[in-house]
């Protein structure tokens, strides 16, 4: 019998395909487990959400396809847009030919997939295309599509394929983020009416302002309720996500590349593969952010080692390279306990500012004279990691390899484009570029003892074409930044790799398949610290953002805050400092030991640990923290971002935990505010109080009387 219907199934989700009539898939039910179905249960499902016809509508029920078709009278955003050189194959209509589930068994029309992968092969003869849907339902819940178009005939100009899912009438409020430099992952809500909400990312990269994860839930949902649906195109390039309501009901939620004109033009047997496109459902944002963590940290890529302290020594050198100075550093790091040492921008020839010397890959013989090694090795004596920083995509004007070879800048029009942070951007499409860029750092790898990089990216790719034509070349230059990431990792087993860009501006689970963290924003001033962790958190675990401790006037924000409120918002990530330690007085170098002592002793929580965020019970209270695997211990930050209209703010609920086991809650002493504001009862006692786990999530504890930038660190420990 043919294949109706595909139901794949796990970690508490249900995904339902309907692939009758050799249509292409559409989901039937994406959210919540359905449980056991059977083909029978399957059919009524598909029946039961059949649309019926309605005054001047197509006579047949419109459907939405993970490929949005046209030929079956949707009309809102189609899934493929593309034509021949005389105007054809612009709407086709693909039929499905064959469904491959691997081992899973076909019963009276149904394939059930508990937890794994489907491809869906379907074909246009006339339009002479062919599509082949990867769809995979991770152990985890997470849902991921990935289309390969294929074209059969002459020429085809393909200017987007995007994949499609349908959320439910009841999903009719919106959560993106915007943001700007130093002000990443900014959250954003709207009511999804009729019409489409589109992002789209034309930077050449994710950017500051990416959607990153464009939810549609329930109206009011938080991080502990409400069905949430939400889809995250998984590429550092250009790219689209979109939600949409249409006069007739339907809605969808979608995405794909953002392909610029002529980008992508198939000859006879090519073919164009999509990014994953991601959708997590999640009763509540906790529990859709949760997904994505444990997938992620199944993966077999994922930092399994405990991740290295780290202090990078930008913002106390800036360009100043002086080996005394930097030994001195190292000195201080590995006294407090760093684990890794990271030099910055400037160690390279010509570069003793940012107008010059980006894309000259050679050590600076005039300030380095003997090379790297004498700092590296005084690094690695005192037990720590070196890392070093590159900005593999990017060329200053004023420098050897711009001047040798000016056709490696992107660009178009017979000009070049617009500066940027006195960069142009260097076309690793060009396959010369790219073997100059890939030998230099091999080389550079080859000869120095250099555990990390720090890969960064300054600058948007705007006019990025690639000579001599000057068509675009943002799709290419993505792969191949994808390629050279690739290649360095299998020719240097154990190299880490930070995606930086401007700070936050490529975050994506695209560059995250070959990285190991990524640098969160610019601004490391703890106020804005905690919006940033707490929302690029929905997206990636802990222990993958680099979090730092900042020096007391921030840089960005020229804000001062106290040594205990820097470091206890960067506790919760991948912990780092970015200060001049030289220039630390005693009493801070000893504070600063004792966060780092904690942190590292607290590792396999803050790590490893489930993510869990309450609700907002005043807008100057944020609260947060990690609870461990088996509910034995936690870890939360009440941390007061701005002042109350009222004090104290009453009680409030800790959840996470094991509701039938008891725990003692107890205030940290580490980094515990000090004549900062009234601790209640249960704070003031050293030993705490003994509260069981629901009695926690439900009815909670007093909260503190607190000045603002300041976080009360709470411990729960299992008693039983």
């Amino acid at each position: 019998m043919p294949v109706l219907s595909i139901h794949l199934t796990a970690g508490g989700v249900s995904v339902l395909l309907d692939v009758a009539d050799d249509r292409l898939p559409a989901v039937a039910h994406w959210g919540a487990a359905l449980g056991e179905l059977d083909a029978a249960d399957a059919r009524d499902l598909v029946t039961a959400g059949s649309r019926p016809v309605v005054a001047n509508t197509p006579d047949i029920p419109t459907r939405l396809s993970l490929l949005p078709e046209q030929h079956t009278g949707w009309l809102g955003r189609p899934g493929l847009s593309g034509n021949r050189d005389d105007g054809g194959a612009w709407s086709p209509w693909f039929r499905v030919v064959s469904v491959d589930a691997g081992s899973a068994v076909e019963h009276d029309g149904l394939v059930t997939v508990p937890g794994g992968a489907v491809r869906i092969l379907a074909r246009d003869d006339e339009a002479a295309l062919e599509i082949a849907f990867d769809i995979e339902l991770t152990p985890q819940g997470v849902l991921r599509i990935a289309a390969t178009l294929t074209n059969h005939g002459a020429t085809y100009r393909l200017d987007d394929l995007a994949l499609a899912l349908p959320v439910p009438a009841r999903a009719r409020e919106l959560l993106d983020f915007a943001g700007r430099w130093g002000k990443e992952r900014t959250p954003q809500r709207s009511a999804l009416t009729v019409g489409a909400h589109v992002r789209e990312g034309r930077r050449g990269r994710t950017g500051a302002d990416a959607a990153t994860l464009l939810t549609v839930g329930e109206p009011g949902f938080g991080f502990a309720r409400g069905e949430v649906w939400g889809l995250h195109v998984g590429f550092s390039g250009d790219h689209r996500h979109y939600a949409e309501r249409l006069s007739g009901g339907d809605q969808a939620v979608g995405g794909g590349e953002l392909l610029l004109p002529g980008e992508i033009v198939l000859a006879t047997g090519a073919s164009y593969r999509t990014p994953w496109v991601y959708g997590v459902y999640g009763d509540g944002l906790d529990d859709q952010a949760g997904r994505l963590h444990r997938w992620l940290r199944a993966r077999p890529q994922h930092p399994r080692r405990p991740r290295p302290v780290t202090l990078n020594v930008w913002e106390a050198v800036y360009f100043d390279h002086d080996l005394a100075k930097l030994t001195a550093l190292a000195d201080r790091a590995a006294a407090l306990g760093v684990e890794r040492y990271v030099l910055d921008d400037g160690w390279f020839r010509h570069r003793r500012n940012d107008h010059a010397g980006l894309g000259d890959w050679y050590v600076d013989e005039t300030v380095w004279p003997d090379g790297l090694t004498p700092l590296i090795d005084h690094v690695r004596a005192l037990g720590m990691e070196f890392g070093l920083w590159f900005e593999p995509e990017m060329v200053n004007p004023d420098s050897d390899v711009a001047r040798a070879h000016p056709e490696w800048i992107m660009q178009t029009g017979g000009r070049l484009p617009v500066e940027s942070r006195h960069q142009q951007v260097l076309n690793l499409g060009v396959p010369e570029a790219y073997a100059y860029v890939h030998d230099r750092m091999a080389e550079i790898l080859s000869h120095n003892d250099i555990a990390y990089i720090k890969w960064d990216h300054n600058r948007d790719l705007v006019d990025a074409g690639s000579l001599p034509s000057g068509r675009p070349g943002v799709h290419a230059q993505t792969l191949a930044v994808y390629r050279l990431m690739d290649e360095l990792k299998e020719r240097f087993p154990g190299l880490e790799i930070e995606s930086c860009s401007s700070g936050g501006a490529r975050v994506d689970l695209g560059v995250i398949e070959r990285t190991d963290r990524v640098w969160v924003s610019d601004c490391i001033d703890p106020l804005e610290r905690q919006g940033t962790m707490l929302w690029t958190q929905q997206l990636l675990p802990p222990e993958l953002l680099g979090a730092h401790i900042a020096s007391g006037r921030s840089h960005t924000t020229h804000r001062v805050h106290s040594l205990a409120f820097r470091a206890a918002s960067a506790l919760f990530g991948h912990l780092g400092i970015e200060w001049d330690l030289t220039g630390a007085s005693d009493a801070e170098l000893e504070q600063l030991r004792e966060w780092i002592a904690f942190h590292t002793a607290n590792r396999d929580v803050l790590h490893g640990g489930e993510l869990v965020r309450m609700d907002e019970v005043d807008p100057s209270l944020q609260i947060s923290g990690v609870v461990a695997p088996d509910r034995g211990r936690a870890l939360f930050a009440l941390a007061y971002v701005a002042r109350s209209d009222v004090a104290p703010i009453g009680r409030v609920t800790l959840r996470g935990l094991d509701a039938d086991r008891r725990y003692r809650i107890r205030l940290l002493p580490l980094g515990a505010p000090r004549g900062e504001g009234a601790a209640p009862a249960w704070a003031a006692d050293p030993d705490g109080v003994v509260l069981t786990g629901a009695a926690l999530a439900r009815a909670g504890v007093m909260s503190p009387v607190s000045y603002p930038d300041t976080v009360w660190l709470v411990e729960a420990t299992a008693v039983d």
